[in-house]
């Protein structure tokens, strides 16, 4: 079991940057982690995800705007600049049970709500 707990979330101003955080209750270092987000209305989207190995993937409505990253223990982060309207959303951190990232996600956080404003 993890369990994860997501922080940084607030509301700022289109062109602003926040940087989320997610704590987890275990070491992650060798999980795939992720971050997903849910607006109203709408289903949820995949933003970024780093495999075990360190490799990143994301979402191309953030490509070049936003960084997932983790430290060698328990906390993984998004950092987000160049904010949109459009970003948002509940951002929820999520991990996987293996290191690669194909598959379901086990592990859920409760989110931390990103609203920008224009």
């Amino acid at each position: 079991q993890v369990q994860l707990a997501e922080s940084g979330g607030g509301s700022v101003q289109a062109g602003e940057s926040v940087r989320l955080s997610c704590a987890a209750s275990r070491d992650i270092n060798s999980r795939c982690m992720g971050w997903f987000r849910q607006a109203p209305g709408k289903e949820r989207e995949e933003v970024a995800t780093i495999d075990g190995a360190g490799n990143t993937r994301y979402g191309d409505s953030v490509k070049g705007r936003f960084t997932i990253s983790r430290d060698n223990a328990k906390n993984l982060y998004l950092q987000m600049n160049s904010l949109k309207p459009e970003d948002t959303a509940m951002y929820i951190c999520a991990a996987r049970s293996l290191g690669h990232c194909s598959g379901y996600f086990s592990y859920w956080g409760q989110g931390t709500q990103v609203t920008v404003s224009s």
